[in-house]
């Protein structure tokens, strides 16, 4: 029996869309994937970290596509998330940044765009609690699941057992199971749910399909 979770995500451009986004997913999600763009490294621009919030019972995780994760580290600290993801692509002293969420009980996510190999972040595994498999697009909803990715899973595992790996871009109905038997331990999922007439039915189709 498949392990994995699903984890909708919030994307929003500004604090209304982020309000909507949120109390669509609150009564049944028990983990959320808040994604936040600088407008730099992905080209939109969605709500602040400030502007960030979630339901007290719920386990957030961000997701920053952002240049220079860095810069905005304080605010980060003050929010408080369960896991901090930024991209393996972004600029600064990464291990000094985690370092910081570590020191503050704060896990540690690096996201791999699909052309950036784990390789790249092979030094700096002892700091790293989580690996986002990125197949999306930037700032935006949907994306397209590219299996060849799942290589990415087992690099993973080999080189450290315990990370949690995680999926972003284009997990549906038909392909939720393939990801969790490839090796996915979470199924970040937007817009399936989010555009959903049910949001509460389509994550439980989700959820039945593992």
């Amino acid at each position: 029996m498949s392990m994995a979770t699903i984890c909708p995500t919030v994307l929003a451009r500004d604090p209304h869309e982020y309000r909507i986004q949120m109390e669509r997913i609150q009564s049944f999600a028990k983990r959320v994937q808040i994604d936040l763009t600088d407008g730099h490294f992905a080209k939109v621009k969605t709500v602040t970290i400030p502007q960030v919030w979630w339901p007290a019972k719920v386990t957030a995780d961000l997701h920053l596509m952002f240049r220079r994760p860095g810069f905005h580290l304080k605010e980060i600290l003050n929010l408080h998330p369960s896991m901090v993801i930024v991209h393996a692509e972004a600029e600064g002293s990464f291990v000094d940044f985690a370092q910081r969420l570590r020191d503050a009980a704060i896990k540690v996510g690096v996201a791999l765009l699909p052309e950036t190999p784990v390789a790249q972040i092979k030094p700096a595994l002892e700091y790293i609690d989580h690996v986002l498999i990125f197949s999306g697009d930037l700032g935006h909803f949907g994306g397209r699941v590219d299996t060849h990715l799942l290589v990415k899973a087992q690099e993973c595992k080999a080189l450290k057992p315990e990370l949690e790996i995680g999926w972003d871009g284009g997990v549906n109905d038909t392909n939720v199971h393939l990801l969790a038997a490839g090796g996915i331990d979470v199924l970040n999922v937007g817009g399936f749910i989010q555009k959903a007439s049910d949001a509460q039915h389509a994550y439980d189709t989700l959820v039945a399909k593992l």
